[in-house]
């Protein structure tokens, strides 16, 4: 491959970018200039807010039968915050470095510096305090009344009114000073010492962090989730320009007919779009530590917080760099195949947005606290990027986890490269077929009928009957149960067949509903009890090395199988077995075919069932079992062989969990829970001859239509 036009390619490209002043906006404008505007702005926004709530007047009402007491309590309380807000300036150092102390001294050097005013309104003028809460007549209505020989004091306010809200804090502050006093002076007319009293132990917090760790901690809580923003949106203009808005340009033709192979152009706009995403980001990570190290000098001049030596964060800073290198890699070859899908930049703009959301929602994994970067968490993109900063950040250097964090976000680039080199090598990145289109929002008049959905439908419908069964599914079956589980069946029927019925599509060539031979049954029939023998030692593996996740799985269904054995019969065998194979071996894997190749659709369809069950231990079994139901699926060109094996599969786990004692005198091999070396041989063993036998049956009888036909 030559790198010499790969560099000319790079560096036109580059140009085309340049050009844009979007792009340049993205890269400069926003963190250089805007960062630092937003960060001051906020920082004298809260600055005044918190000054303006310390100088208000707040009205107080008190009503209470302690002669007086607390009236004069507030009183005092105004007065002493006022002489410390005269003298805040003298002890503001030694103020803030006591803040560790216990919880008492810690609110009354926060309370130091308050010049507010109180207001006392005389109780015989309201009415009604709800209603004068409520018209911002008052803030605060304080009432005693006697009970068991002490007054109860209760405050009422409103915690959606700031000014009542602060009002309430400062009439909790009183009465705890009360409190106090009332309490010492019990203990003085009893005799006793207040200090043995009061103050049996004596106990202070040591923080042995040092100051590098604690800000670590706070950066890398704070970096990741900036980082992988910033990157994603650095490479979304580049993205959307080096191939929708070559489109949308008309010049992509012409750069096609160049002396230049696919790879070497998808080469060159990779390269340029990744370069401009790790710039953009590091001119934010520049941005954000330049606002960083202002904070901590002005914290430093304010608080004397000590040393900070920043050579310790180098080995830190090393691995964010090779893990913005890593990860520009993977989020730049993602972006490019969303918006390659795309004729316009309006189009990209509308496809890239569910990306952008979902990359936000998995970085804010490094929000959440106690959360380990494991084996698992580190094949997981996005989530183990954020995990592995921030465990630098922390000084929780893992190698291992490293290594495999940078290598598997190079690897997923590769595969997306890879994936994106298909999709130029074909002739819908010129022409478009109608394959693909979103057809479901156009009006049903201008629609022809025929066919099967459009890829575009297909993957929306899929992503709204997701949203559905995480919301209404999961709330139908907590509170119905089984019912609730015929409920979010019907969820996957009435979703995708609406959107077959409106965009006038084939229901017959959707769904696969086509007779078929019954030798065709029976081959799939044995493959469905070859792969119940396969999946028992499979779920028995993944049982040990994920029992937690095996646990809850069995607490969902053994909720399920708490109906009478018909209802559960219709419910799990004979309802998923039409409405599962409708959604996915109809009309996705169907859909999937008119698009792509007979293999990828298959695929696709397989890996979407997997993760449909929403488990980690299920993902395998039930994905292996989608492939053979989208194999079995396409070798008899109906969809009627399938539904028997799904029914066959589901109706298994229905006769073991409802005769779990017949079943282990018939095949005692169903009733355990864990499963020996021999057991494990002798059901691979089993299955896979059965699935063979029932492949050999289905490929015969294809064989047989073929000869008939010719």
């Amino acid at each position: 491959m030559s790198t010499r036009i790969i560099q000319t390619l790079v560096k036109k490209e580059m140009l085309d970018v340049f050009r844009d002043k979007k792009t340049v906006i993205m890269m400069l404008v926003v963190p250089i200039i805007l960062y630092p505007l937003i960060f001051i702005g906020v920082m004298q926004l809260m600055a005044f807010v918190s000054s303006s709530m310390k100088e208000q007047n707040y009205r107080i009402v008190v009503e209470a039968e302690d002669e007086g007491r607390f009236l004069h309590k507030l009183e005092e309380f105004q007065k002493d915050r006022a002489e410390s807000a005269g003298a805040e300036n003298q002890a503001a150092d030694e103020t803030v470095r006591e803040t560790t102390a216990d919880a008492d001294e810690e609110a009354d050097e926060e309370a130091s510096g308050q010049s507010y005013e109180i207001t006392i309104v005389d109780a015989g003028s309201i009415t009604d305090y709800e209603e004068a809460l409520n018209e911002e007549e008052i803030d605060v209505y304080v009432s005693g009344r006697m009970k068991d020989g002490k007054v109860q004091y209760e405050a009422y306010y409103l915690s959606s009114v700031e000014n009542s809200s602060y009002a309430a804090g400062i009439v909790m502050d009183a009465l705890d000073e009360l409190k106090e006093d009332m309490t010492k002076q019990i203990i003085t007319e009893q005799g006793m010492d207040i200090q043995a009293i009061l103050e049996p132990i004596v106990y202070e917090r040591q923080d042995i962090a040092s100051s590098e760790q604690s800000i670590g901690n706070i950066i890398g809580s704070i970096l990741p989730f900036m980082l992988v923003i910033s990157l994603l949106m650095g490479t979304i203009y580049p993205a959307i320009d080096t191939t929708a808005g070559e489109r949308e340009r008309g010049t992509l033709e012409t750069i096609l007919t160049l002396p230049v192979t696919n790879r070497q152009l998808i080469i060159s706009k990779f390269i340029t779009v990744a370069v401009i995403g790790m710039v953009s980001a590091f001119l934010n990570i520049l941005s954000m530590g330049v606002i960083t190290l202002y904070m901590y000098k002005m914290l430093d001049m304010q608080t004397d917080m000590g040393s900070f030596d920043m050579a310790k964060f180098i080995p830190a800073i090393l691995v964010c760099i090779l893990a913005v290198f890593a990860f520009s890699l993977f989020i730049s070859a993602v972006t490019m195949c969303v918006t390659s899908f795309a004729k316009s930049y309006k189009e990209a703009n509308n496809y890239i947005t569910p990306l952008m959301l979902i990359v936000m929602f998995v970085g804010y994994i490094g929000f959440i606290p106690n959360i380990e970067l494991t084996q698992t968490i580190a094949m997981i993109p996005v989530a183990n990027i954020c995990l592995l900063i921030k465990n630098m950040m922390a000084f929780k250097i893992d190698y291992g986890a490293i290594a495999v964090v940078l290598s598997s976000n190079v690897a997923y680039a590769v595969i997306a490269i890879l994936f994106l080199s298909k999709i130029y090598d074909s002739e819908a990145i010129l022409f478009s077929d109608g394959k693909a289109g979103l057809q479901l929002f156009e009006r049903r008049s201008n629609l022809k009928k025929g066919g099967v959905p459009t890829v575009s439908d297909v993957w929306f419908v899929v992503a709204v009957t997701i949203l559905l069964m995480l919301y209404v599914g999961s709330l139908l079956q907590i509170r119905f149960g089984l019912a609730g589980a015929f409920g979010t069946q019907m969820i996957l029927l009435l979703v995708p067949l609406f959107l077959v019925v409106y965009t006038k599509r084939d229901i017959r060539q959707t769904y696969g509903f086509a007779r078929t031979k019954a030798v065709n049954f029976l081959g799939g029939a044995l493959i469905s009890v070859g792969m119940v023998l396969l999946n028992l030692v499979i779920t028995a593996a993944l049982m040990k090395l994920f029992p937690q996740s095996t646990e809850n799985m069995e607490t969902v269904f053994s909720e399920l199988f708490e109906s009478n054995v018909v209802a559960a019969f219709l419910v799990i065998a004979v309802t998923p077995a039409i409405c599962e194979e409708m959604l996915f071996r109809g009309v996705i894997m169907h859909s999937m075919k008119a698009k792509y190749r007979v293999s990828s659709a298959i695929a696709i369809t397989a890996v979407l069932f997997g993760l449909y069950h929403m488990s980690l231990v299920k993902f395998i079994p039930t994905g292996l079992i989608g492939l053979l139901l989208c194999l079995v699926a396409w070798k008899a060109d109906s969809i009627y062989p399938a539904m028997l094996m799904h029914f066959i599969n589901n109706v298994i786990s229905v006769i073991v969990s409802y005769y779990p004692e017949q079943v282990e005198k018939v095949l005692p091999v169903f009733a355990k829970s864990t499963l020996s070396v021999s057991d494990a041989l002798c059901l691979s063993g089993a299955g896979l001859v059965l699935v063979g036998i029932g492949w050999a049956v289905l490929v015969k009888a294809r064989k047989a239509d073929k000869v008939v036909i010719s």
